[in-house]
């Protein structure tokens, strides 16, 4: 190494190795072999454990994904069931509900008939004639249906509102489960389908964005909420609508006995004015008749009268004609004897007869004026009061008489 051959040789490589190069060199070849033996066999122990361990990895997962989907099946079957039973349930209701509408709106139309007849007797109560254009009991009592039936109008609108409030708000919740129902079967088809899927269905391929989350996506505890509260939802409006179908048939039976029982007392009130009617024409009538033939004993007395004063009225000519003519006596034989005594007593008797007599005329002329008076007012207060009675009786109650109506009667018609 110190010769001066070997320092010209340094810093070069001859071809030929050494031998103990030559034996490191195959050892370390043999070594490197034996370790990439080594390595490439545990590589494919690992690669065959890795393989199965991947594929019974890929079976269970495979097959916990096929149990899983069907046990999400069976929730989706459980509220769908829910939903739809709602939904019936829900429509039932609402037909029944609009049944009940339409039972309203049938006594609403029947009110009318009541009110047109009210309205006819007061207005022809007007047509009453004074004295008897009182506020009287019927007055009162036809004023109170009056009243009476514009408040049942008002409160069967009211009822009428809500009721079309209700059916809104079912409808409303009606649509709110049939699309949440619609929502579970699509769901549920979708489901389905995914749980036939296997490795030799040929529509399968890779989908890659399909692994993350979307947005906005339900919890399962969210998901149930949303079903369970759609459903509390729906039932708080069904039995909300039950509970007014409820009020309804009350309001309606109320309404009909309220109106009943006014309508009653109204033909009782009638019934009544026209026997206080009929007894006061019978009254008149009777005094009409003794006023009559008061008038024709009155006529009767004064024909009497006039023929005595006129009776009277000869026997004084008689009397004055001789008085008259015994004056004429001539010298001594005017002379004041007992027939010309007798002659002035009579004249003088006479004459207050007569007076008394005409007297008398005048006195019973006054009281056949009086009876005469007295006899056009009984005619013309019964003229009144048959007025009455046929306006009370045979305008008025003949008419609500002939036109009974029941409004609960009404409404299922």
């Amino acid at each position: 190494p110190s010769s001066c051959c070997a320092m010209a040789m340094a810093g070069q490589r001859s071809a030929k190795y050494q031998v103990p190069e030559w034996h490191g060199r195959n050892a370390r070849i043999l070594q490197s072999s034996a370790l990439v033996g080594e390595q490439s066999e545990r590589g494919r122990a690992e690669a065959k454990h890795l393989s199965e361990h991947a594929t019974a990895c890929a079976q269970r997962a495979q097959q916990h994904s096929r149990n899983a989907p069907a046990q999400r099946l069976r929730d989706i079957h459980f509220w769908r069931v829910e939903l739809q039973r709602e939904i019936l349930e829900l429509d039932a209701e609402n037909e029944l509900l609009a049944q009940q509408k339409l039972r309203l709106q049938r006594a609403l139309d029947a009110t009318e008939v009541p009110f047109a007849v009210v309205s006819d007797n007061l207005q022809c109560r007007e047509r009453r004639q004074p004295p008897d254009l009182v506020m009287d009991e019927v007055e009162r009592e036809l004023l109170k249906e009056s009243d009476l039936i514009r408040n049942i109008r008002d409160l069967l609108k009211r009822t009428i509102i809500q009721a079309t409030n209700q059916m809104r708000a079912n409808q409303i919740q009606k649509e709110v489960c049939e699309l949440d129902w619609s929502d579970k079967v699509e769901t549920y088809h979708i489901d389905d389908k995914c749980v036939t899927y296997s490795n030799d269905s040929t529509n399968i391929q890779f989908h890659p964005s399909s692994v993350k989350f979307e947005e906005g996506a339900s919890t399962p505890r969210t998901w149930a909420q949303f079903s369970h509260d759609n459903i509390s939802k729906a039932e708080e409006e069904k039995l909300a609508s039950v509970q007014l179908r409820s009020l309804i048939t009350n309001v309606i039976h109320n309404v009909s006995e309220e109106l009943r029982m006014q309508r009653a007392a109204g033909n009782e009130a009638l019934a009544n004015r026209c026997r206080e009617l009929s007894h006061a024409k019978i009254r008149l009538e009777q005094h009409l008749g003794k006023i009559l033939k008061d008038v024709g004993e009155e006529e009767a007395t004064i024909a009497a009268l006039k023929d005595s004063i006129r009776e009277k009225e000869t026997h004084l000519k008689v009397a004055q004609t001789r008085l008259y003519d015994r004056s004429f006596r001539p010298n001594i034989e005017l002379c004041r004897d007992e027939p010309q005594f007798r002659l002035v007593s009579e004249v003088e008797e006479l004459t207050v007869l007569l007076e008394a007599l005409k007297r008398k005329l005048m006195e019973c002329e006054q009281h056949l004026k009086e009876l005469e008076e007295t006899r056009m007012k009984l005619e013309k207060e019964i003229a009144v009061k048959a007025t009455s009675i046929f306006i009370d009786r045979d305008k008025c109650l003949s008419f609500r008489l002939r036109s009974p109506l029941e409004l609960e009667v009404a409404s299922y018609q």
